[in-house]
């Protein structure tokens, strides 16, 4: 190489390197600032159209302002009967919370139970306080103490919007932390590098930085919206992601180096001329899979979309540049103490990748017979997990006051009290539609609204010509009989002629919901699999091979929701599933699962070009054992981070993903798709030219 070239080579690492730091120094910090423009308020994540989408907007005009309700409960200890002295106590405590910051209105005064053990009270709050729910929340609690003999319970939306808030609280520095040591030690141990680890970290931190920064500008003018989970599984899926693409990059840099010797630049050419194709292949997979999203009806759930591609770009990104860059400029030390080995001298890194391909060039038919017969043993159980969403007590993992005390509330009211089901209909059929809503089953009873703003209490309000009411469910508002009594309930209330009757509130919004996020399942996974399936297309120039591909890693999916719903079921207590989770799973574990066999088949194709196609898949096989092997250990461990996270949401998430990438690695991977490309042979690439070339040994060749 002339010295104008070679310094050139050596001015633009540098380069890219400043710009990098420049990069991490400015745009790192949003990393923790990305809270600052996120909302936890589960209203706002809504389906569009559904019903009780529109009942909120009509909602509005019964009041200026929407409220979140808090439910301050008394009970007496030892199950003692609440008296008329402290029944008037809890009524003037309640009444002392008129004009505190943070509240709307008038609280409502203390309403006995029917077995007269406990006092009900409801405290409207502004729905936008944010960080002032906790001290408003505080003011109420301490209001509601001054009743003497009784224990006080806060439950409702915001309660449990609190708690949700505390729950996320670890997402910035807990949730990090966690993900960026287990990958850190985990890269320590396998590759036995002390540098190659932190600069593969440092890489994946500076992307997460820049995809935050992006995200909060978009975030902060309303084009996107971000919770608590997506920002949590942003952090996770560009850790995860930035990590497995600096691991297929600097793996085939090191294996370069060895047949370049002391030449840096062009061994990083080498590396980036075989690596840019699988890396970019497998980030449009996860990026347009998480595009898909923007199909669905839920408002999260397109918010995931946009956020996820962000990172996953911001992941590529930084693997084709900033890792190129340091790498160059660190040569062979960047490896140390270990020496740069190619994959023929080495055996892909581990002995065992060279006894697995033995086996599959073996007995192919028999392998992939046996990991089939399992997969589908396992998908068999998929039908069990229940997705019609968590319950109330479920949401989160440890003992959380809004549980205790919805759970208290329950045991003394019906169980919908405090959390109606609104009905909107038109003023001429209020008598119709309250005496349809109260005549079907699973209701406790239906009354108007009145101009004070509660129910029962004079004259029904009419705002344009339509009047509310508030129908309190006999079961508690997250289950699923007030889910199936919602549904009688439109049914009934829309029958009344002239009505124009609409259904929402919170256990509607649940079962609205749960319905589109079925209909979003069924829309999105096929789309999926299309993007997945031309994207494969292109990189491999076969058809029948990535059918093979979308198949396996489908097939995968399938077989971790049967395990999961054993392990959700009879391990983690879990009676039901998020209705968002199958979703975000299928995304997930698909695209992501489908990484692993691009890294691996563009592998077998490269070598299927030079040393024929038996030949490429027991080399390619070798050869990428050890780093997809490592790859998929670091992703589950990242996505397993979720845990830490006392949502069951996030649990859920992290043991499928975890779990999915697990298997796809390490027998999807590593023993079925080989298996099944050894034995079709030349088939598998059908109709490209590879089906066509004879093998080496053959009398064609």
């Amino acid at each position: 190489m002339s010295s104008p070239t070679r310094w050139a080579g050596r001015l633009l690492p540098l380069v890219l390197l400043v710009v990098w730091l420049a990069v991490g120094g400015g745009l790192g910090p949003y990393a923790g600032k990305l809270g600052e423009v996120a909302t936890n308020d589960q209203a706002a994540f809504l389906p569009r159209s559904a019903e009780s989408t529109r009942v909120i907007e009509a909602q509005r005009a019964f009041r200026q302002d929407e409220t979140l309700p808090a439910l301050v409960v008394w009970t007496a200890p030892g199950g003692s009967p609440i008296d008329a002295g402290q029944r008037s106590a809890a009524t003037r405590a309640l009444a002392t919370l008129t004009g505190v910051p943070g509240v709307v209105g008038t609280p409502s005064p203390a309403l006995p139970s029917e077995d007269g053990e406990a006092l009900r009270g409801v405290v409207q709050l502004r729905p936008d306080l944010g960080e002032e729910l906790a001290p408003t929340l505080g003011a109420i609690d301490r209001a509601a103490s001054t009743v003497p003999g009784t224990t006080v319970w806060l439950a409702g939306p915001a309660a449990t919007q609190a708690d949700l808030s505390d729950a996320f609280a670890g997402i910035d520095g807990l949730l990090l932390a966690v993900a960026l040591v287990t990958v850190l030690l985990i890269l320590l141990l396998v590759y036995r590098s002390v540098l190659l680890p932190l600069v593969i970290i440092l890489g994946a931190v500076f992307s997460l930085g820049l995809a935050c920064a992006v995200v909060y500008v978009l975030a902060d003018h309303d084009v996107l919206r971000v919770d608590g989970q997506v920002q949590g599984i942003l952090s996770i899926l560009v850790i995860g992601a930035a990590t497995d693409y600096a691991l297929l990059l600097a793996v085939r840099y090191r294996e370069e180096l060895a047949r370049h010797e002391r030449d840096r630049v062009p061994a990083m050419r080498a590396a980036l001329r075989q690596s840019v194709g699988p890396i970019t292949a497998s980030a449009a997979t996860v990026a347009l899979g998480l595009l898909a999203l923007l199909f669905s009806d839920l408002t999260n759930n397109r918010a995931l979309g946009p956020v996820g591609a962000i990172g996953i770009v911001c992941a590529v990104l930084s693997a084709l540049t900033f890792l190129p860059a340091v790498l160059v400029l660190l040569g062979r030390a960047a490896y140390w103490p270990a020496k740069p080995r190619s994959s023929e001298t080495e055996g892909g890194g581990h002995g065992v990748w060279r006894r697995v391909a033995a086996l599959v060039d073996r007995a192919p038919r028999k392998v992939w017979a046996a990991t089939l017969a399992g997969l589908l043993a396992c998908a068999a159980f998929a039908p069990a997990l229940d997705s019609r969403g968590v319950p109330l007590d479920e949401i989160f993992v440890n003992d959380a006051p809004s549980v205790a005390a919805q759970q208290t509330l329950g045991r003394h009211f019906p169980g919908g009290a405090g959390n109606p089901a609104v009905v909107i209909a038109e003023a001429g059929a209020l008598a119709e539609v309250t005496l349809a809503a109260e005549g079907v089953e699973g209701v406790d009873s239906a009354t108007a609204v009145t101009a004070s703003g509660r129910p029962g209490a004079g004259a029904p309000l009419v705002v344009d010509g339509r009047v509310r009411v508030d129908v309190t469910l006999a079961d508690a508002a997250d289950s699923d009989a007030a889910k199936d009594t919602v549904a009688r309930l439109r049914t009934a209330v829309h029958a009344v002629p002239g009505a124009e009757a609409l259904v929402g509130g919170y256990t509607a919004q649940r079962y609205d919901t749960q319905r589109t996020a079925e209909r979003d399942r069924m829309l999105i996974v096929p789309v999926v699999l299309a993007i997945i399936l031309v994207i494969l297309v292109g990189l491999l120039r076969s058809l029948l091979l990535p059918l093979l591909l979308v198949a396996t890693v489908a097939l995968n999916f399938v077989a971790t929701l049967g395990v999961s719903a054993l392990v959700f079921e009879h391990v983690f207590g879990f009676t039901g599933t998020d209705s968002s989770v199958p979703l975000y799973g299928f995304v997930f574990l698909v695209a992501l699962g489908v990484d692993y066999n691009i890294f691996l088949m563009s592998r077998v194709r490269e070598e299927s070009l030079r040393h024929g196609v038996r030949e490429g898949v027991l080399r390619g096989l070798t050869a990428t054992g050890g780093v997809i092997t490592s790859a998929g250990v670091v992703l589950a461990a990242t996505f397993a981070a979720l845990g830490v996270i006392p949502l069951a949401f996030l649990v859920q998430i992290a043991f499928i993903v975890a779990f999915g990438v697990l298997l796809d690695t390490l027998v999807v991977r590593s023993l079925l798709v080989p298996a099944l490309v050894r034995d079709l042979g030349r088939t598998a690439w059908w109709p490209g030219a590879l089906s066509r070339r004879p093998e080496p040994d053959s009398p064609a060749a």
